[in-house]
């Protein structure tokens, strides 16, 4: 046999191993781990668009969901009404507060994109990226649910619905009894 035969079987035998694997692996988002998750949750201090300093450390007490998002990502787009829902579903008993953390974003884009989707959480737009790195984020939108007690409970990645939140909550605290 040739070596250039040779060489294109090795590779075709390479790219053949490839496929396999990656089409018979678990691509659920139930299988997206991360360090994080049982352990203190990373530090998320900063700006705010409205100007004001938001502060995880103050929120103990209650479940906060961290949310990784760009004003240009489809996903992040396709997310917010979720969340707004979400937000809103929480907002009289005031037990699920909601922080979004821009990622490589303008500060004046993340502003008109919460003034016409709506949104009246707090959401961080400078000095961002060192919270991004903290967090482990490889893409937006990654959402972090975060215990009263300052835990991270959980990872999803990609884009989240209300239902889905609503069941990870459940789950979570099912677990934590």
């Amino acid at each position: 046999m040739s070596p250039v035969r040779s060489a294109a079987l090795a590779a075709g035998l390479v790219l053949a191993l490839l496929v396999a694997v990656f089409a018979t692996r678990d691509s659920s988002r139930d299988r997206m781990t991360t360090h994080l998750v049982g352990g203190v949750a990373p530090a998320v201090v900063g700006m705010a668009v409205d100007g004001s300093i938001w502060d995880l450390d103050d929120q103990r007490g209650r479940w906060v969901l961290v949310n990784f998002f760009s004003t240009t990502c489809v996903p992040c787009i396709e997310e917010h009404p979720e969340l707004v829902a979400f937000a809103e579903a929480h907002a009289s008993a005031d037990d699920v507060r909601l922080v979004s953390v821009a990622f490589d974003d303008r500060p004046a884009a993340v502003a008109a994109f919460f003034a016409e989707n709506g949104g009246g959480w707090p959401v961080l737009v400078t000095d961002t990226g060192r919270i991004a790195v903290d967090w482990g984020v490889v893409a937006v939108p990654e959402s972090y649910l975060v215990t009263p007690s300052g835990l991270v409970a959980a990872k999803v990645a990609g884009g989240v619905d209300r239902t889905g939140l609503e069941d990870l909550l459940d789950q979570v605290l099912a677990g934590a009894s």
